[in-house]
């Protein structure tokens, strides 16, 4: 435990960004992996409808930096590429 009070504000703003970032991730594996069973399931409209929910929680989290850009773009990249295989 820090002694010097900017250190102990710093500790607790990271475990918020930590805390913030991980329900972020979360809820991003949470839309991919419906886009995913929408695809699995044959529906085109499903996933594409899907597609679009997670390409714009992909481009929010890489905005407030909790993943890279570039692996928001490869992840939205292969999405792509299985909803045009199925369409």
């Amino acid at each position: 435990m820090p002694n010097i009070k900017s250190k102990i504000k710093r500790m607790h703003k990271s475990e918020e960004q930590r805390q913030r970032n991980r329900n972020v991730k979360s809820a991003l594996r949470t839309v991919i992996k419906k886009f995913e069973t929408a695809l699995k399931s044959g529906d085109a409209e499903a996933a594409r409808d899907r597609f679009a929910e997670a390409s714009q929680a992909l481009d929010k989290a890489a905005s407030k930096g909790v993943i890279h850009r570039n692996n928001a773009a490869n992840k939205k990249s292969n999405m792509a590429r299985e909803l045009k295989a199925i369409t």
